[in-house]
């Protein structure tokens, strides 16, 4: 049975029965892993074989000096393949990083609804500017002068309506002649 007929299959299992065919598929999963470790661990056993043979310890300090002098600059010509291998792959660590990032932006955080939550004004600023910064502000106060004030005007407006109008008549003359 194929993956994609065990998935479209899943209402029409038993869960004993769907809990049978997860052991299978993962057991032949691990066995899979490890064959591939076998497969590996040969591969680097070949490898080395074949680039690096055995040592030949036979003959005078001389060749031994000598032999020792090719094994460090080998060494050497490694670390810097290696330090060039680390380097190529941190750039591409930070390539995918970034590519991720840009996946995320371009499919767009899904933002939850906003909740209407009743704060004063004090700790409104406080949130926008932070801890750092006490700002209190008494705005209830500035709105009751302001209504204080809109309920003095009326009372000086009052007067004669016509001479409201004949005033603002005028000014357009003015305005008109000019």
């Amino acid at each position: 049975m194929t993956a994609v007929t065990f998935l479209s299959n899943r209402k029409k299992m038993t869960s004993s029965r769907r809990h049978h065919l997860k052991s299978l598929i993962l057991q032949i999963a691990l066995n899979w892993i490890e064959t591939e470790k076998k497969e590996n661990v040969a591969a680097k056993e070949a490898y080395m074989a074949e680039h690096c043979p055995a040592p030949d310890l036979s003959g005078d300090q001389a060749t031994l000096m000598e032999t020792c002098k090719k094994l460090h600059a080998a060494i050497d010509k490694i670390d810097e393949e290696r330090y060039d291998i680390e380097a190529k792959v941190q750039k591409a660590d930070k390539e995918i990083e970034d590519l991720k990032i840009k996946v995320v932006d371009l499919r767009g955080v899904k933002k939850p609804a906003l909740k209407k939550v009743r704060m004063s004004a004090d700790s409104m600023l406080q949130a926008l500017l932070g801890s750092k910064h006490k700002v209190t502000m008494d705005l209830r106060s500035n709105l009751k002068q302001v209504k204080k004030e809109v309920k003095e005007e009326p009372t000086e407006a009052v007067g004669d309506w016509r001479k409201n109008i004949e005033d603002k008549a005028d000014r357009k003359k003015m305005f008109e002649s000019s």
